[in-house]
């Protein structure tokens, strides 16, 4: 992809949101950087002066949508917004050993992460290891090899919007499919991100 081909959705306050994402990224090792970029979301979420664009509230019927709004040319993080529906969730997984600050922008997400007991092969055992209702304002941090989670919607009537800024940009990740008790199959999963404008 090319620098001038690199998403870049205009939006109130985008470029604020930018700067402070841009300090944030070059204060150190990645978690120095995620607790600064949890400090961004946590003060930007509440900030009148930057305002999503006007899809990100929009669900989509068959999954929860995933539209990415700018990527650092310089930096290379990449900022998506994620629109959940009424019980719209993912699977189990991870995030192929990119670290990511999630933010929750709109309603309440349920996050569970999990710790990985042990592998064999393509199975692995996992077992939750803690869970939390996160709404708007509330910002968390992955870093692997602690990336293991799930996220859902619960709302059986509203949407859910969160915002997370992943290292480089997340275009797959592997799902954990349920087979037998805590083992999982590992299974690789292209990310498809929908139109936002």
């Amino acid at each position: 992809m090319t620098e001038t081909a690199l998403p870049d959705i205009r939006f109130t306050g985008r470029d604020k949101l930018v700067r402070a994402i841009d300090t944030a990224v070059a204060s150190g090792d990645e978690h120095a950087v995620t607790a600064a970029l949890r400090t961004v979301l946590c003060n930007v979420i509440g900030d009148p002066e930057v305002e999503l664009p006007a899809c990100v509230h929009e669900p989509v019927a068959d999954h929860y949508a995933r539209r990415e709004l700018y990527r650092s040319p310089e930096h290379g993080y990449s900022i998506v917004a994620m629109t959940w529906g009424p019980g719209q969730a993912t699977p189990l997984h991870d995030h192929c050993g990119l670290w990511c600050v999630e933010g929750v922008w709109h309603g309440v997400l349920e996050i569970t992460q999990y710790e990985l007991l042990e592998q064999d092969g393509e199975r692995f055992r996992f077992r939750a290891a803690g869970g939390m209702q996160a709404g708007p304002g509330s910002a968390g941090s992955l870093i692997p090899p602690h990336e293991y989670h799930t996220i859902a919607n619960a709302s059986s009537d509203r949407v859910a919007v969160s915002v997370h800024i992943y290292k480089g940009p997340m275009e797959r990740c592997a799902r954990f499919v349920p087979e037998d008790g805590e083992w999982h199959r590992r299974t690789d999963s292209p990310l498809a991100v929908d139109p936002a404008a």
